[in-house]
């Protein structure tokens, strides 16, 4: 889930989502993005804010992983792809967990 600052929101973003959520970003009436589970008391969130210097500021914190990064970039495409790379090893409610296991060699 994806929670804009005009309260908007998107079920499971893509990449290219994401990317348009960012653009559409600035520094009057929409400053961030926050990416979240719907659920009350998330283990983790995503977030993206417009810096007054220009640039964005990525947060991203994992409670349950005791993850939590901050860093700065102005280019979005980069900002997009390292979201979804780092969403996708997050869980989503209703979303099927990822199985790890070990490959066995049957031959």
């Amino acid at each position: 889930m994806r929670r804009q600052e005009n309260g908007d929101h998107v079920d499971d973003p893509s990449e290219d989502a994401l990317f348009d959520l960012i653009s559409e970003l600035n520094d009057s009436d929409n400053t961030f993005v926050v990416i979240q589970p719907d659920e009350d008391d998330p283990a983790w969130f995503a977030s993206v804010a417009v810096l007054d210097e220009g640039g964005y500021e990525t947060v991203l914190r994992d409670s349950a992983r005791r993850e939590h990064k901050v860093t700065t970039d102005t280019n979005i495409g980069e900002i997009a792809h390292d979201l979804i790379l780092w969403l996708a090893a997050r869980d989503f409610p209703g979303r099927p967990t990822r199985q790890r296991g070990t490959l066995h060699n049957t031959a």
